[in-house]
């Protein structure tokens, strides 16, 4: 099979907000270089939902299988948040129907051409050409994965 054309999601499930969960949010940032002095003011509430479905009508998760997107910061078993509302602009990591498949890629647009790049020099980049059928399903917001 070709690498390329496999299927890199494997489940889509709709937003369903019936209930929120609010959680703390530390005032302090957490330094990702040399530690700072902790401090545990806590700055409000926070709830993903609200923090990562802008559009809960349009916004969809899916579960990625594969590695093309390791570039990106994305892999195999990674939730996106995907945003069915937003427009699908050049260099956007997208979700696309290639041939009846879906499929997590960066849109890259350059004039005429169309392409639907991996992130990982293990997959070739897939050019938009006669005969593919192909449709832009929605624009990844966020990537939740465990550490």
């Amino acid at each position: 099979m070709n690498p390329a054309s496999s299927p890199t999601v494997t489940a889509v499930y709709a937003f369903d907000r019936t209930t929120e969960l609010k959680r703390p949010l530390f005032a302090c940032r957490v330094s990702a270089g040399f530690p700072s002095p902790a401090d545990d003011y806590i700055e409000g509430r926070l709830d993903l939902n609200e923090l990562m479905v802008a559009n809960p009508a349009a916004t969809f998760f899916v579960k990625v299988a594969g590695d093309s997107m390791l570039g990106a910061g994305i892999h195999h078993n990674d939730i996106l948040v995907v945003d069915r509302s937003l427009t699908p602009t050049s260099g956007k990591v997208v979700i696309a129907v290639l041939d009846g498949e879906l499929t997590v890629k960066r849109l890259v647009m350059q004039g005429e051409s169309i392409c639907l790049k991996a992130e990982s020099p293990d997959y070739p980049d897939i050019h938009m050409a006669e005969g593919i059928t192909c449709e832009i399903w929605g624009v990844v917001a966020y990537v939740v994965h465990a550490l």
